[in-house]
């Protein structure tokens, strides 16, 4: 009776994976609200003007609700790449397939060519301020067996999950912060100490990310019951995430608007 149990909770997360978010609205919100501090007065200006007074913070999940319309499902790659353990991006072979690195590169390049329509700048800074959120989601660059941490099934204070579902919304609902706290509770950084993590592109940050998804791999296992303890090891790192996410963002915006 207990596997039964066991065996019906376990494939109750398994469904889930299919409607997980990607690095759920709090955590998407919150990069974009963290950039915002970072951003040039030249480059938030240009960036409003072409948002039509939006707000980063407001489109930044906007890659995620257009996957309920079939038409953007071509787009549904840009948001992931799978590695093996021990990959790494030079060693990838679909390098010109969409993926997360390929598709920040393509919708920079769009964003800095001055023949592509207001419209379709729109859609490209769009697509920008979720990626760079995703990127530093690191279960994002997941492994590709299980995609990314949606097969390896948990129990999150006691109710069916999944591994990248904990890191995309539960911990942060759980923390019961608003974007708009995250944002303004950064830790704070010197401006060398922000300096460095701008350093680079996506394809270099990609892989300091990966050696954190193997920490993460290591940390729990299909069946692993997490709660108080793991949020305690783990809320940390969540958190640095989303403000490297939003320096990082900023970079990128600066040097295309600012």
């Amino acid at each position: 009776m207990k596997k039964s149990i066991l065996f019906f909770f376990l494939f109750c997360g398994f469904l889930s994976f299919a409607n997980a978010p990607q690095w759920g609205k709090t955590g998407h919100r919150a990069t974009a609200e963290i950039a915002e501090d970072y951003l040039t007065e030249k480059a938030k200006k240009a960036i409003y003007d072409l948002l039509d007074g939006e707000s980063p913070a407001l489109v930044s999940t906007f890659a995620d609700e257009i996957k309920s319309d079939k038409k953007f499902d071509e787009y549904a790659v840009w948001h992931y790449i799978n590695l093996e353990k021990g990959e790494s991006y030079d060693d990838f072979e679909d390098k010109e397939k969409p993926n997360i690195i390929w598709a920040i590169d393509k919708v920079k390049k769009g964003l800095k060519d001055p023949a592509v329509a207001k419209e379709k700048k729109q859609f490209y800074l769009k697509m920008l301020i979720h990626l760079i959120g995703d990127l530093h989601q690191p279960l994002h660059i997941g492994r590709p067996d299980d995609w990314g941490g949606n097969k390896v099934i948990v129990f999150w204070f006691g109710d069916a999950s999944n591994l990248h579902k904990v890191w995309d919304s539960e911990m942060l609902d759980s923390y019961k912060m608003s974007y708009s706290e995250l944002a303004k509770n950064q830790k704070p950084l010197s401006k060398k100490e922000i300096k460095s993590l701008q350093k680079g592109n996506a394809e270099e940050w990609l892989k300091e990310i990966v050696e954190i998804t193997d920490k993460i791999y290591d940390s729990a296992e299909t069946g692993y019951y997490l709660s108080y303890d793991y949020m305690y090891d783990w809320m940390p790192v969540l958190r640095e995430q989303l403000q490297i996410g939003g320096i990082r963002l900023a970079k990128e915006l600066n040097e295309i608007f600012g």
